[in-house]
């Protein structure tokens, strides 16, 4: 067992020889002396780990009690009266009076140093449940995911000396691990790690407990990669699951690192708290995120041709409503594209309908590289796109046609013969036009100027006139 350190200043001959012969026959405790003040301050400074003072009744008025956080307990060698009185108004945590006994001696020891180590104890508790009523307003203050994380690690970071805090998310399924908050990086986002090269996070899955490793150098768990972390200069690493409801909710954890000394209990007791007081808020917090991405998803689907990954017609009247109006407005151009794959049932006939969607999608793929960011491309049905170009002029039109239509040309599709390429036949209408009133008419003019390319005998660009 470890020793005690005890600071003794004494100047009496009886009261040293006292405490010399109670220190020899005790095994637990290892003295101090410190005979001449007033320097009997500096070992307290120097020394650390100690866990009383002992002090002459006469020597107090030149020791600044108050410096210290050790408990102090004085010998008083003469008036006893005058010395407790001493005593009391220096607030000192125990005495004995002359005659000195060993059992006097052994018994106040031990009563101050357990007292002290009970109140330190409560100081720290109560210090802590403050940590975390505060730890648990400040994440409540919010519903957004990547605030609450980051207020999370930042915090840990503020409370304890750690080289990293990071929170991270796992792919169990894949077998990969993505850092999604990091105190030192405040705009991470999905850092990719392989779980291989974290086996205490693996470990802290399957237990669902915290897993502490005080020396990557000697921990078993750290075998594997042991010589990627050791020149990093990481001593120690603690990883918290942060459970809801018996379930590690989104497969979170704390992950935090020290290069000095190893996580002690009340840290580790205290990071448990932080991620239990977490969890709900969390919990809620990635539940309303789920909601918002499904929304955003459906929002999407709703917008979206299933095959082609493109814009719908739905979405596409929608946008040419708008554009319209704001042409006749203002007097702007706008011009609409009508795209058809020449003899694509041909495709359909020879290679099957499934090499037929491949190509439809890959031929949308390139209309979109094709396609300006201001345009708007979209499935008109079947193997029929259309594009509306804002603020476009006919010549403007005629020019991005042509260009479509060379690039579609040239292009190599997948699943297709050596050789075989598609040509597509498009149709151009324009606005302002005397024929042109409505945007729907503007469509019906693309269509019509379509019918004539193919009719007149395919990859060509035909304009309404």
């Amino acid at each position: 067992m470890k020793k005690k350190t005890l600071f003794i200043i004494v100047k009496s001959k009886a009261a040293a020889t006292f405490l010399e012969a109670f220190f020899r026959t005790s095994g637990i405790y290892r003295p101090v002396f410190c005979s001449t003040p007033p320097s009997p301050c500096a070992p307290l400074e120097k020394e650390r780990g100690a866990s009383a003072l002992i002090a002459e009744i006469s020597l107090l008025p030149l020791i600044s009690l108050t410096d210290h956080t050790i408990p102090c307990i004085a010998l008083i060698g003469g008036d006893k009266k005058k010395g407790i009185e001493t005593a009391v108004a220096y607030s000192v945590d125990g005495y004995i009076t002359r005659p000195f006994v060993k059992e006097d001696l052994d018994f106040m020891l031990s009563t101050v140093i357990r007292d002290h180590e009970m109140i330190r104890i409560q100081k720290k508790e109560i210090r802590d449940l403050r940590t975390l009523h505060e730890f648990a307003q400040l994440i409540s203050s919010t519903l957004d995911p990547k605030q609450i994380l980051f207020m999370i690690v930042k915090r840990i970071s503020d409370l304890m000396p750690v080289t990293r805090c990071s929170i991270i998310q796992v792919d169990w399924l894949h077998k990969f691990a993505y850092v999604v908050a990091s105190f030192e990086t405040p705009n991470v986002s999905m850092i990719k790690l392989s779980l291989k090269k974290y086996p205490e996070i693996v470990e802290a899955l399957f237990r669902k407990k915290p897993v502490v490793v005080s020396d990557i150098n000697t921990n078993p768990i750290m075998k594997s990669v042991r010589n990627i972390i050791s020149p990093l200069g990481i001593r120690s690493i603690l990883v918290m699951p942060i459970i809801f409801e018996k379930k590690v909710i989104g497969t979170l954890f704390l992950r935090t690192s020290r290069k000095q000394h190893t996580f002690k209990k009340d840290e580790v007791r205290l990071l448990q708290g932080i991620a239990e007081v977490s969890a709900n808020t969390l919990y809620n917090a990635f539940r309303f995120a789920q909601v918002e991405d499904e929304r955003t998803r459906l929002e999407k689907l709703a917008i979206t041709d299933y095959l082609t990954g493109i814009y719908n017609v739905r979405y596409f009247q929608h946008r040419i409503i708008e554009e319209f109006t704001r042409a006749e407005r203002y007097k702007l151009p706008i011009c609409c594209l009508m795209l058809d794959i020449d003899r694509f049932k041909k495709i359909n006939d020879s290679y099957g309908h499934k090499t037929g969607d491949l190509v439809l999608k890959e031929f949308a793929q390139q209309l979109r590289q094709l396609s300006r960011k201001s345009d708007v491309l979209a499935r008109y049905g079947g193997e029929e796109f259309i594009i509306m170009l804002p603020q476009t002029t006919i010549a403007g039109a005629v020019a991005e046609a042509e260009r479509i239509r060379n690039a579609i040309a040239s292009h190599a599709f997948k699943g297709l013969e050596s050789g075989m390429r598609l040509t597509v036949s498009i149709g151009i209408s324009s606005y302002p036009n005397a024929r042109i009133k409505t945007y729907d008419e503007l469509i019906s003019a693309a269509d019509d100027s379509l019918y004539e390319a193919k009719k007149s005998g395919r990859d060509r660009v035909v304009v309404f006139t």
